[in-house]
């Protein structure tokens, strides 16, 4: 009998502790879907943040380490430096990347090293309980926002894959979503580039993926989504943000 779908043999077969609805389950199939597309299993080393993807290491079934918070294209850049065959990648979120670990991806980018980042934007802080994060939107309520975030007091969120893709060091960097099929489609063939661009010593890419939070966004799955397409997508539009590696997507 044809085999039409099963687990990717990068993903170990454990439930998972993610909140119902929340995305961070479909973006862990891709990158496995990947991983064992590209054969890379066997050399593949991971990284995970602090946040809601802190227990990445019990899900993946490559060599994983655990960083400190915001310090995950640190100890990758210590990985891949002294095993430049290895494939690694950092699997973090908006708190960890864009808030405490603000220096570390910025001087990973402007080194150019050879490391991918896959990096979960739901603009918000899920673990700790739903503060306002970096990428907050304007005027979003959370814990620490009860009347929305106002730009005047918290300044603006900020476009991490623009602002990485003014780095020369870069050179691969797109902002995707899971929040239907098609765009899963194109959230998969975005982390391939990003790892093809690493395995072919092009230098440092990043996948932004935009993600859902119901729990700390207080709504259900489906309004969930809704609220993405509606609310973070025209501010974090789509699209490849930075091309240099000379491929056809």
């Amino acid at each position: 009998m044809a085999v039409i779908f099963q687990r990717p043999k990068a993903l170990l077969d454990v439930p998972t502790h993610y909140c119902p609805g929340c995305t961070h389950g479909i973006i862990h199939r891709l990158v496995a879907e990947v991983i064992d597309e590209l054969e890379i299993l066997d050399i593949t080393i991971g990284v995970a943040p602090v946040g809601c993807s802190v227990l990445a290491y019990d899900y993946f079934a490559c060599d994983m380490f655990q960083a400190a918070h915001g310090r995950a294209p640190a100890v990758a850049t210590g990985i891949k430096r002294g095993n430049p065959d290895s494939v690694v990648f950092t699997y973090q979120g908006d708190g960890d990347l864009a808030a405490i670990g603000t220096a570390e991806i910025v001087h990973a980018a402007v080194r150019g090293e050879k490391i991918t980042t896959v990096f979960i934007n739901n603009c918000i802080y899920g673990m700790t309980g739903g503060q306002m994060a970096p990428t907050t939107l304007p005027g979003q309520v959370t814990e620490t926002t009860p009347y929305g975030r106002d730009t005047e007091c918290a300044g603006y969120p900020i476009r991490i894959s623009e602002m990485i893709s003014t780095l020369t060091g870069a050179c691969y960097v797109e902002r995707v979503s899971v929040d239907s099929v098609p765009n899963i489609i194109k959230a998969k063939k975005a982390i391939k580039k990003a790892f093809k661009a690493q395995i072919d010593g092009k230098g440092f890419s990043l996948v932004e993926v935009l993600s859902t939070c119901p729990t700390n966004w207080g709504l259900s799955p489906k309004e969930a989504m809704e609220w993405l397409c509606k609310n973070m997508m025209p501010y974090y539009s789509l699209g490849v943000k930075k091309d240099t590696t000379g491929e056809v997507k």
